[in-house]
């Protein structure tokens, strides 16, 4: 007769295919939404193995520049089952984030296998393989959760070659401090390029330039104390039209006309452009100040490249030392799963949190979502979705 216990052991123990043993759950990527995910799926009794190519956990956030806070307040950016630090203050600093993310697998008891890259995930048999330099990995079901900053994107600007000056992305970019008294282009008018814009000007840059090709909407990183944050919560199901209209009075009141510094008002509204080009509003941490008070100049967009020059729209001509590509990222998906037909054309996942393809019920994507409501608060709430989805299936 069988005990309960010999049969508890025989549940839990690893299946073997091929001589290797089989997972029930892999998980590629080792930031908040792979951690989020595999805590919930350790409260459900199925320890997931995480794959991920940083040589220490939240080496991703580490690599981001000095000034990085969170966008979003402490309290709305707690993962399933740990909560940051009221220490860590109400704008959570980088590393800060860092120190949290290593809080976290050790609270949670997370298998983490550092240094290995997925290089593909495929489906044979009754099993998915996942392809890594250390090896071939067996699941029963796989969550890819690699991020949005997958691979840096840096257009091919005509001339560009020939620039006489520094020339970086922003993924590259540190810290203000080496370009103090120097002159200096950001490109791209998002988050990082603002924030990147300001860091300059706190390090006394000499002469910061910011270049917009679209111009965004920007909001205040708080209004009277709350976070906008809170009005993306109440506000992110309203239909688009009615969400513009109420975002655009906000922005009016708190922000005001900014077209005299050279940031002309958005063609389009905040909520449309979420929604329909998943681009989210700047979070001013001090572009406004800065730009009514002449420390950044708003040009319009890079053209081109001619030797010291950079030429914009219009023919304008700027003689930056260094030029930081803000321009964004890639979710660099495509080598992974793209021969699985399950990203769209720009290489974004079609599917998000406990949604998955028909075809490929097995296979999950989290982390792929911009909303206003805040990236580490949504992810949590996918993540328990998501193992729940993942529970019932394996």
């Amino acid at each position: 007769m069988v005990s309960f216990m010999d049969e508890v052991e025989r549940m839990t123990e690893p299946r073997l295919e091929n001589g290797a043993a089989r997972e029930r759950v892999v998980v590629v990527g080792g930031g908040p939404a792979g951690l989020a995910v595999a805590a919930v799926l350790k409260s459900k009794d199925i320890d997931a193995l995480i794959l991920d190519r940083g040589d220490s956990i939240g080496a991703s956030w580490k690599a981001h520049y000095d000034r990085l806070h969170l966008h979003t307040v402490r309290w709305l950016s707690n993962l399933p089952g740990l909560q940051l630090p009221r220490a860590d203050g109400r704008w959570v600093a980088r590393d800060a984030v860092v120190r949290y993310l290593r809080r976290y697998v050790d609270h949670h008891a997370l298998r983490v296998q550092l240094s290995t890259t997925a290089h593909s995930v495929m489906h044979e048999s009754s099993a998915w393989k996942i392809q890594t330099h250390n090896g071939p990995i067996s699941a029963d079901a796989v969550v890819i959760a690699t991020g949005h900053n997958g691979q840096a994107v840096m257009p091919d600007w005509p001339g560009v070659a020939g620039f006489a000056g520094e020339l970086m992305h922003s993924s590259a970019y540190r810290s203000g401090l080496r370009y103090a008294g120097k002159d200096v282009l950001v490109v791209g008018a998002g988050n990082s390029g603002v924030e990147i814009a300001v860091d300059l000007v706190e390090h006394h840059a000499r002469k910061v330039w910011f270049s917009v090709r679209t111009p965004p909407n920007i909001m205040r990183r708080d209004l009277a104390g709350l976070p906008t944050q809170v009005m993306g919560i109440l506000f992110r199901r309203l239909p688009m039209s009615v969400g513009d209209k109420i975002a655009g009075a906000t922005q009016r009141l708190t922000v005001g006309d900014l077209s005299k510094f050279g940031m002309p008002q958005p063609e389009r509204g905040l909520y449309t452009r979420v929604r329909n080009d998943d681009r989210i509003p700047i979070l001013d941490v001090g572009l406004i100040k800065a730009l009514k008070r002449g420390a950044v100049e708003a040009v319009p967009a890079v053209e081109g490249f001619d030797g010291a020059d950079v030429v914009l729209r219009g023919g304008k001509r700027v003689a930056p030392g260094a030029v930081v590509a803000a321009t964004g990222f890639r979710r660099d998906l495509d080598d992974l799963v793209g021969h699985l037909g399950v990203l769209d054309a720009k290489g974004d996942p079609l599917f998000n949190g406990a949604a998955t393809d028909p075809r490929l019920p097995d296979l999950y994507f989290l982390g792929y979502s911009n909303p206003l409501s805040g990236n580490l608060r949504e992810l949590g709430i996918d993540a328990r979705r998501n193992a729940r989805s993942i529970a019932a299936e394996v």
